[in-house]
């Protein structure tokens, strides 16, 4: 916080006896949090709501407004991979990111849905792992799901999955704030 001085937390190695900083814990407890230095130590995770999937969505920040970016699924078809063709098919797709950058950008969950709209198959798309000119960047990609069969087609998510973040369990100090949904998986409604 501007204009306010934390103390360093004390060198629990040094030779002090241990009854003495025992002693003093309450009181230096007491004025952290009337000086204000124990909101460094609270720590709060958030996740955004899932966006609703689309053949062609907007995509959205962790707080649920567009990033100027539009992802498509350009088209897709069932084929054997070519590295593991003897694993039968596999859901081709073929998708764009328009409006983001080249080096670095936004990344969408394609599922291969049923009928139903639930997932049989889902993967992260990064545009940055996408190519083309004047930031119409385009990729390709599988999907392995176990009855292709059931596929009626591939649909995005529009929450950016780019930035993942510490929370609060990984890191209690530098831990925590917004955090995309959960990324998309086989069953889940869409």
């Amino acid at each position: 916080m501007p204009g306010i001085h934390c103390p360093a937390p004390p060198d629990w190695r040094s030779s002090v006896p241990a009854a003495r900083i025992l002693a003093g814990v309450p009181l230096a407890l007491v004025i952290l949090a009337l000086s204000g230095c124990s909101s460094l130590w609270d720590c709060t995770d958030t996740t955004a709501e899932r966006g609703e999937a689309a053949v062609s969505v907007q995509v959205e920040d962790l707080s649920g407004r567009p990033l100027g970016v539009t992802a498509e699924v350009v088209d897709w078809r069932l084929e054997p991979h070519p590295h593991v063709p003897s694993e039968g098919d596999q859901v081709h797709f073929r998708y764009r990111f328009d409006g983001a950058g080249e080096t670095s950008g936004p990344a969408v969950d394609a599922c291969a849905v049923d009928k139903g709209r639930v997932a049989l198959g889902c993967r992260t798309v990064h545009s940055s792992e996408a190519f083309g000119p004047d930031g119409a960047l385009t990729g390709d990609d599988y999907l392995a799901v176990e009855h292709p069969e059931q596929v009626a087609e591939v649909l995005l998510i529009p929450n950016d999955q780019s930035y993942q973040g510490r929370t609060c369990e990984q890191d209690i100090k530098d831990g925590g704030g917004p955090h995309p949904p959960e990324p998309a998986g086989a069953g889940d409604q869409l």
